[in-house]
């Protein structure tokens, strides 16, 4: 799902609630209310003080809101890296499978994690490695200059893009650490994850979905 990006959201927010199997996203902030997204459904405003699917915003400080599930409470900025939330408080989830539907178009999608900070993928089997643009790597504090320059091919011609090593892509559950990338000047409407990422995987597709078995 497209992350959505009102004018007082910097960037998308997830929470694994480890009991329930439930990922919460909070998509932005509207005055007194949070834009919340439950399971991968659509956003949704909910009102400091109100529940939806369970998850009650509790409070909205500037760009922190105090959410409730379970009985337990947790503080979260928008950006911040993932955390569980209810039992098992600031537990990292971790995992072997990840299920992937595809969208509009028969692309998969999934939101996820570089270097803990959110970000929108997009699974690209025909790109060697993970792929993101420079105004992403800047927002997800990438110091990609210190990578290998390398000349990359665009549809305006060759560019210099960089050449990096990224300490973590998450997806779901699951935590891929070592991960190969390449930081390109392009605009670029989503990170595409190729097979840097992909290779770590057995892949199996059926139909609308695809399945990813984590290879030991």
């Amino acid at each position: 799902m497209a992350c959505v990006r009102p004018l007082l959201a910097a960037a998308c927010l997830f929470l694994a609630h480890s009991a329930w199997g439930q990922t919460v996203a909070i998509n932005g902030l509207l005055g007194d209310k949070a834009l919340v997204i439950v399971d991968g459904g659509f956003p949704k405003s909910v009102a400091t003080g109100e529940t939806y699917k369970g998850v009650k915003v509790v409070s909205i400080r500037g760009d922190a809101v105090t959410v409730e599930v379970g009985g337990q409470k947790h503080t979260v900025r928008v950006g911040d890296a993932p955390s569980s939330v209810g039992s098992g408080v600031g537990q990292q989830l971790s995992g072997s499978r990840v299920v992937l539907t595809a969208g509009p178009g028969g692309h998969f999608m999934s939101e996820g994690q570089i270097n803990g900070r959110v970000v929108q993928f997009m699974v690209d089997t025909g790109a060697t490695t993970v792929a993101l643009s420079v105004s992403d790597a800047k927002r997800i504090g990438l110091n990609y200059q210190s990578g290998q320059p390398v000349q990359m091919g665009t549809a305006n011609g060759v560019t210099q893009g960089w050449r990096v090593t990224l300490d973590s892509v998450r997806v779901g559950d699951v935590m891929v650490t070592g991960v190969d990338a390449v930081v390109s000047p392009s605009s670029m409407p989503y990170v595409l994850l190729g097979n840097s990422f992909l290779n770590r995987f057995q892949m199996n597709r059926n139909n609308d979905q695809m399945v990813l078995e984590r290879r030991f």
